[in-house]
C-alpha cells in the first residue's frame, strides 16, 4: 500500500503557513485545517514538508514553529542587520567564532566550580573601573536621593511594555510590540498567537510589578529570586510545583555542549552562594551583570533561568533609581551567543559587550522620559499606597460617580491623618477622572474589573 501524501493536502497547509509570516506552530496550523486530520497525520506531513525545504522548522518541542523558506530568508537578513548594530570587541568577536560552529564541533563541557569560586565580591569584576564609571555616567540621575523605586514607579507603563516585550521577544516570542501593548494594558491576546506567548508576556508584566512594587524589600536573597521565578514560570511548567522551586532534575541546554550541574544539594549550595556574592557586591552595575552571568550558568531552575537573571539584574538598577534595562534591540542571535560562551567557554566576553551597549542604549532612552517627567511630588509618594489602595477598592467594587465623594472621604477618615485628609481626597478624585485603559495597571486592577467600572463611572 502506498504512503505517498496527496499534494493537494501539502498545498494546503503551505497556503496556512503562507498567511503568517512569522510563522505558525503545528497546533495552530492543526486549528487552522478546514478539515481536520489527527495531530500525528500533520506531524508526518510537515516533517515531510520540511525535509523537501518547503517548509523551515525553528525552534524546539513546544516552541517550534513552521515558516515558508522565502520568510525565513527574510529573517535571517534581519538578524544578520541587527547582528552588526552592537560593536564587539576582539575576544567578543571569538566567543561568537567559537559557539557558531556545529555543536558536535565543540568540546562538551560541564559546570565549573571555580568560575565562581574565583570570585571575590569588590576585589574581583567582571566590569573594568572604566566600565562602570561609563554605565554610571549615563545611567545615574543627577538628582536628589529619593526613595527606593521612585524612577521606576514614574515610569511603570513604559517599562512593563519594553521589558516584557525585549525579553520575551529573546525567548523567541513572536508578539510584536503593539501586540504586547495591547496585551499588557488591555488584556487582548493577539490572534494566530499560541497562548504560551500571551501567558509569558503576562508573567514578565507581574514579575516587574512584582520588583518595583517592593522595592524597598526586595534584593538578592531566596525570598525575591524564587518569587521572581514562580512568577515567570507560572502556567509554563510541566510540573507547576517546580515554579519557585530550584531544581531536582537533569536540564540540557539546546545546541550546546554544556552539561549543568546535577546534584541538587550541589545546585542550593552554589545559587545559595551566588546570592551571597551578588548580595556583597556594592556596585549597581557589577551587581547587574554578575546576576546574568551565574544565575543562568548554574540552571538553579527547571527552566526560565535567562528570563529570572534578566529581570533580576534591574534589582540594583531599580533599587538604585538608575535607568533600567530593558534589552531594547538587543538582537536575539547575539544575546543566545553570548550565553553559549558563558556556559562553554565561561567566558564572559560577548555578554559584556551585549549588556554594556545594551545598557547605554536603555539609558538614553529612560533619560529623555526622565526630562519630561519633572521631580515627583512628595505627597504622592508618601501616600502611594493608600492611594493605590483606595483607587483599587473602588473600581472593583464599582462606585458610581455619585457615591464616590462619600466614600473617599469616609475612608480618609479612618485611614489619613487628620491634616492631609482634604489634599488626599483631592487627589483621589484626580486619580479616577484621569483612569483610563492605558493606565489602569498601575492599581493591579484586571482589566475585566476596569470594564465593569467604566460601564457604572459612564451612566448618567
Amino acid at each position: 500500500m502506498s504512503n505517498k501524501i496527496p499534494e493537494n493536502s501539502l498545498k494546503i497547509i503551505e497556503d496556512i503557513v503562507r498567511n503568517c509570516p512569522d510563522g505558525l506552530q503545528a497546533p495552530e496550523i492543526l486549528r487552522a485545517l478546514t478539515s481536520p486530520i489527527p495531530p500525528r497525520t500533520l506531524q508526518y506531513h510537515l516533517k515531510h514538508l520540511v525535509t523537501r525545504s518547503r517548509l523551515m522548522k525553528s525552534g524546539e518541542g513546544r516552541w517550534t514553529r513552521y515558516r515558508l523558506p522565502d520568510a525565513v530568508a527574510e529573517e535571517t537578513i534581519r538578524n544578520e542587520t541587527n547582528d552588526s548594530l552592537i560593536p564587539l570587541s576582539a575576544a567578543g568577536i571569538s566567543v561568537r567564532d567559537y559557539v557558531r560552529r556545529a555543536p558536535e564541533a565543540r568540546k562538551p563541557v560541564g559546570y565549573d566550580r571555580e568560575f565562581l569560586d574565583g570570585y571575590r565580591p569588590n576585589a574581583s569584576f567582571y566590569l573594568t573601573g572604566e566600565d562602570r564609571a561609563r554605565l554610571a555616567a549615563v545611567g545615574r540621575p543627577q538628582i536628589a536621593a529619593q526613595p527606593a523605586g521612585t524612577f521606576a514607579r514614574k515610569i511603570l507603563n513604559r517599562l512593563l511594555i519594553d521589558l516584557a516585550w525585549n525579553s520575551s521577544r529573546l525567548e523567541g516570542n513572536t508578539y510584536s510590540l503593539l501586540d504586547t501593548k495591547r496585551l499588557i494594558e488591555l488584556g487582548e491576546e493577539a490572534e494566530g498567537h499560541a497562548q504560551l506567548e500571551a501567558q509569558m508576556i503576562l508573567n514578565h508584566k507581574d514579575a516587574i510589578e512584582f520588583l518595583v512594587d517592593n522595592a524597598d524589600e526586595i534584593g538578592f536573597n531566596r525570598y525575591t529570586i524564587l518569587n521572581l521565578h514562580a512568577l515567570l514560570a507560572n502556567n509554563l511548567l510541566g510540573d507547576p510545583a517546580a515554579a519557585g522551586r530550584l531544581r531536582y532534575i537533569d536540564v540540557g541546554i539546546e545546541r550546546s555542549a554544556f552539561h549543568p550541574l546535577e546534584m541538587p544539594q550541589r545546585i542550593e549550595e552554589h545559587f545559595d552562594r551566588i546570592l551571597a556574592a551578588a548580595a556583597a557586591i556594592v556596585d549597581p552595575f557589577e551587581q547587574a551583570f554578575f546576576v546574568m552571568v551565574q544565575l543562568p550558568y548554574l540552571q538553579p531552575f527547571d527552566d526560565v533561568n535567562k528570563r529570572v537573571s534578566r529581570l533580576a539584574a534591574n534589582i540594583p538598577l531599580i533599587k538604585g533609581n538608575l535607568s533600567p534595562l530593558s534589552f531594547d534591540d538587543v538582537p536575539r542571535q547575539t544575546y543566545t551567543d553570548a550565553m553559549l560562551g558563558v556556559y562553554e567557554l565561561t567566558r564572559i566576553d560577548l555578554l559584556k559587550d551585549v549588556f554594556i551597549w545594551a545598557y547605554e542604549r536603555s539609558a538614553t532612552r529612560y533619560a529623555a522620559v526622565r526630562q519630561s517627567l519633572g521631580e515627583p511630588d512628595p505627597f504622592r509618594l508618601r501616600y502611594r499606597e493608600p492611594l493605590r489602595e483606595l483607587i483599587a477598592d473602588l473600581v472593583r467594587t464599582r462606585v458610581s460617580r455619585k457615591d464616590t465623594a462619600a466614600r473617599i472621604a469616609a475612608w480618609s477618615q479612618k485611614e489619613i491623618i487628620p491634616g492631609d485628609r482634604a489634599r488626599f481626597s483631592q487627589l483621589a478624585e484626580s486619580e479616577l477622572v484621569t483612569l483610563h485603559e492605558g493606565n489602569f495597571a498601575r492599581y493591579r486592577i484586571r482589566p475585566s474589573e476596569f470594564a465593569a467600572w467604566r460601564q457604572v463611572w459612564g451612566a448618567k
